[in-house]
């Protein structure tokens, strides 16, 4: 039986591993978790019975096959020295850490070890993750789609070349962020204008999940999707030519450009 471990099961790692284990694809599969917080641990078994939790993360790497770390920048050297002794080549690690470069993984495990390195976002946690995935030479393709697996149990994985991945943290990354700043303004300009905030949450946030999904279906451009909705001298055009105005569009390419130079920076801080 393949055995995946988790190490670090906080808010990113928590979700891979919940949704993981609720899809089905775990079946027939052991899972394995370690995670400072003993609270934490405990609480994740509750809802997961089958976990079994390990005492330590050179425990867990000694015992999987898959270690997914889902530890935060500041520390993942730490754990990846703690493990180091417990890793074989015959297991593959996945790393989420943002800024954490495959060289720097390989640093720590050896040039024969086989890493993945993915990116993926909170909405994770109610199974609509984006999930950027790359590799190094020594990962197969039957180890990668192995992988990839995992990921498309929480939402959508896609592979892309490592130097993309700056640009993804950009995208898709920090970009729930950004979409969360927008339905908040859209929830307070319904509560200015008569409406009770519970019920323009609901239709904020619905409203930004049926735009998204309609730009995953249609075959039609993002641009074109907009126009569709802008009547002439309809409501719809009069905002669109407000938010135009006021540089909507340069804040978001502004924002994307700022995390994905952050990114950019904490790479170097780690070489």
């Amino acid at each position: 039986m393949k055995k995946i471990g988790f190490i670090g099961i906080g808010n990113m790692g928590g979700a891979i591993l919940a949704g993981y284990a609720a899809s089905g694809k775990a079946d027939g599969k052991e899972l394995l978790a370690f995670d400072m917080n003993g609270e934490l641990c405990r609480r994740t078994k509750e809802a997961i019975p089958r976990l079994t939790i390990c005492g330590s993360g050179s425990e867990l790497c000694g015992a999987a096959d898959v270690v997914i770390l889902g530890v935060k920048p500041q520390v993942i050297e730490s754990v990846l020295d703690e493990i180091k002794a417990a890793y074989s080549s015959d297991k593959t690690v996945i790393s989420m850490a943002a800024g954490v470069s495959i060289s720097l993984l390989e640093k720590y495990l050896g040039k024969d070890a086989g890493i993945i390195r993915i990116m993926p976002n909170t909405p994770a946690r109610v199974g609509e993750g984006m999930i950027a995935m790359c590799r190094n030479g020594n990962v197969d393709d039957a180890t990668f789609d192995e992988a990839t697996e995992i990921f498309s149990g929480i939402g959508r994985a896609e592979h892309i070349d490592e130097g993309l991945m700056d640009c993804v943290i950009g995208v898709s990354g920090s970009s729930p962020a950004y979409t969360y700043m927008y339905i908040e303004a859209l929830i307070d300009a319904a509560v200015a204008n008569g409406m009770e905030a519970g019920k323009a949450r609901v239709f904020a946030a619905q409203s930004v999940l049926g735009a998204a999904k309609m730009v995953l279906e249609s075959e039609e451009s993002v641009e074109q999707l907009r126009i569709n909705v802008c009547s002439p001298n309809g409501t719809t055009i009069e905002a669109v030519n407000k938010l135009f105005d006021n540089g909507f569009m340069d804040d978001v390419r502004e924002g994307f450009q700022a995390a994905v130079d952050r990114s950019i920076e904490m790479e170097k801080e780690k070489a």
